[in-house]
């Protein structure tokens, strides 16, 4: 059994031996069937018990559970069932147990019962049932085995380089890797992919002559239940096989695809599947041999089909190549428009992921039309858990409420996103520096994002609390609040001082980072403001605009279509509106600008100082990291609202109305 973290002292997060004090210090028996997943639970108990006193005993299915205080009670099954059930009969004293399945099931449960502490062990629990809500609740890395001349180590991330390689080849440090799978599992994350979804020549060789590699990191995820997937080039069978074409229809193809794949469950029998990124930003894709994206994906599925493989289709396609005169064309519309035609024809193991919006991880957007578009279509929804365009891990940004509005966002009126979607997949936050995630407090993100992939309807507060209980498990009244007070709003409060009303991209080129209203503005990556002396925003409607609000169900193309009607927050995403304009929240649109960038400065000065309040309650390496980014993102919040207060006043001519110096 591994210790809580690598041997270099990386951070172990939200696992401190602390957190299992409640299980360590009982008497327990591991009853019924085995498998190498009921022996990571064993070993699990088993250490904590070495270091709080209790003791772990194993027993067949009859086994008296008289003297024990918990029984984790386990079946024979190996597959891949994941509920469990907890109960306690403590009438007369009885044991608490965890009934499971499988032991994919029983290690759930597990840390379901750290995650209750002491009081799972007081009182009558009736029968609870737990399982998860989506049975795709998995990880993007986008780390390149080489670091790239552009993108580095590890594209948009920002936590050091990666965990799983350096200098061109794989690290080989399996105790770091198992340490990140028992983190995932803990907060009931199942799947992997270990390589960017930009696959360049290097990561492409990964599918074949370096299968090897990618076979040691699966050895170290299976221990905790989770299967590896790898990202792959559509044009692998010209890159690694010679084929004169990558043409999903040719026979050649398809038999390539069969043949690589079925070297790949050779040595990795539980792996997981591929990921794809086609026809966009650069990469292969269908459309060069007239073909749909339905057929690309089908292809690799009819290859992975037999070994119960899944291929991840991304339907981040759109033309980067764009005229910014042309107000006709609009990138919002490319997702919706490329595949819901294609609902219905991929096959049953393709999985269509889906950004959550329509444009590109935006602090905020509208939640993409084609998440309710593809009924038909297995359908994963994708979130950027790295902090690409909110603040790159040195501004504390969590954004689990962020998160929670589009999975209970319903594109019907009825059903909500958590409900259609097969899965939810993130972007990595992860990498080899101190704290995991680069700001320690960005762990929020990580663990708030396997919540939500288990439970799409939970509330993000609740998820926090268990993120701070379980990283600080004995923590004082005044550090609960005092996290709270830093996380809560956060999100809202990165919004205030950087982009307004839903207009997004205001960020220097490139690296994403720091404000440059016009960054973006004359670009061909059709990211655009339209700001002028008479108004700023989009026109998406279908009487004037892009058409876009259109693609939207009645129910919500009639609220989109107005700005009248139009949600505040989103306004300048669907409207080009005067400066004059009220909003429904009763500013125009100028003063709105001013005030929510003066307001979001205030909140992040106010939010250091109760961090520094906490010096006193934190381990002091923590507070001093997290104390030393928030003088950069206090420095960079006032870049921001003096950039764009100056930016905005100069395009309107409107002064503030409070009368505030504007530089």
């Amino acid at each position: 059994m591994p210790p809580p973290g690598p041997p270099d002292g990386t951070d172990p997060a939200w696992l401190p031996p602390a957190a299992f004090r409640a299980i360590g210090s009982r008497r327990t028996l591991v009853r019924g069937g085995g498998g190498p997943l009921v022996e990571t639970v064993f070993g699990e108990v088993a250490g904590a018990c070495a270091r709080f006193g209790g003791s772990v005993a194993r027993g067949g299915a009859t086994a008296d559970v008289s003297s024990y205080d918990l029984v984790l009670d386990v079946g024979g099954a190996q597959g891949d069932d994941e509920s469990f059930v907890l109960r306690r009969d403590a009438e007369g004293g009885g044991p608490t147990t965890v009934t499971a399945a499988s032991g994919r099931g029983l290690l759930y449960g597990l840390f379901h019962l750290v995650r209750l502490g002491e009081g799972v062990f007081q009182g009558r629990w009736e029968p609870e049932v737990h399982r998860p809500a989506l049975p795709l609740r998995m990880l993007d890395h986008w780390d390149n085995v080489a670091v790239h001349p552009v993108m580095g180590q590890v594209e948009r991330g920002y936590a050091g380089g990666s965990i799983f390689w350096v200098d061109g080849r794989a690290r080989h440090e399996p105790q770091r890797v198992r340490a990140y799978a028992r983190l995932l599992a803990a907060c009931g994350i199942n799947a992997v992919a270990v390589n960017n979804v930009n696959v360049h020549e290097t990561e492409a060789h990964l599918l074949t002559d370096r299968i090897g590699d990618v076979a040691s990191l699966a050895e170290e995820f299976r221990a905790y239940g989770i299967r590896t997937h790898l990202s792959v080039s559509f044009a692998a069978p010209v890159l690694l096989g010679g084929l004169a074409s990558a043409d999903p229809l040719d026979a050649g193809v398809r038999e390539w695809w069969a043949d690589a794949t079925a070297a790949v469950y050779d040595v990795i029998p539980d792996f997981g599947g591929y990921v794809v990124k086609a026809d966009s930003e650069g990469q292969p894709g269908p459309f060069a041999y007239g073909r749909s994206h339905a057929d690309g994906a089908n292809v690799l599925a009819a290859a992975l089909e037999p070994y119960g493989g899944t291929v991840h289709w991304r339907a981040f396609v759109y033309d980067h190549r764009q005229d910014w005169r042309d107000r006709s064309t609009d990138r919002a519309r490319a997702a919706y428009d490329h595949f819901a035609p294609l609902d219905g024809e991929f096959a049953p193991n393709a999985v269509l992921q889906v950004k959550h919006g329509p444009m590109d991880f935006q602090v905020r957007e509208p939640v993409s039309p084609v998440i309710g578009a593809v009924p038909r279509t297995r359908l994963a929804v994708e979130l950027q858990v790295t902090q690409e365009y909110t603040g790159q891990q040195r501004h504390v940004c969590w954004l689990g409420p962020m998160w929670s509005d589009v999975l209970r966002f319903r594109p019907d009126g009825e059903t909500a996103v958590g409900q259609l979607a097969d899965g939810l997949v993130g972007v990595s936050n992860v990498g080899d520096g101190p704290y995991w995630t680069g700001h320690p407090l960005a762990q929020a993100n990580l663990y708030t994002f396997g919540r939500l992939a288990w439970d799409p309807g939970a509330d993000p507060l609740r998820v926090l609390d268990e993120w701070v209980s379980l990283t600080h498990p004995d923590a004082p009244d005044a550090l609960v609040s005092g996290l709270h007070a830093v996380l809560d709003g956060s999100w809202r409060t990165y919004e205030k001082y950087t982009a307004p009303l839903g207009v997004g991209f205001m960020v220097q080129p490139g690296h994403h980072y720091g404000p440059s209203v016009d960054g973006y503005e004359y670009s061909p990556w059709g990211t655009y403001h339209f700001a002028d002396r008479d108004g700023v925003g989009v026109d998406r409607s279908a009487a004037t605009g892009t058409g876009y609000a259109a693609q939207y169900a009645k129910v919500w193309a009639d609220v989109y279509e107005s700005a009248e009607s139009c949600p505040d927050e989103l306004v300048l995403f669907f409207h080009h509106l005067p400066y004059g304009h009220l909003l429904r929240g009763g500013s125009t649109v100028i003063q709105h600008i001013y005030d929510t960038h003066f307001d979001g400065v205030a909140e992040v000065e106010a939010a250091r100082e109760v961090w520094a309040s906490l010096r006193d309650l934190v381990e002091p390496g923590r507070h001093a990291r997290v104390a030393e980014l928030y003088e950069e993102q206090v420095r960079s919040a006032r870049e921001w609202r003096d950039q764009v207060n100056s930016y905005f006043l100069r395009k309107s001519g409107v002064p503030d109305a409070r009368g505030r110096r504007i530089y």
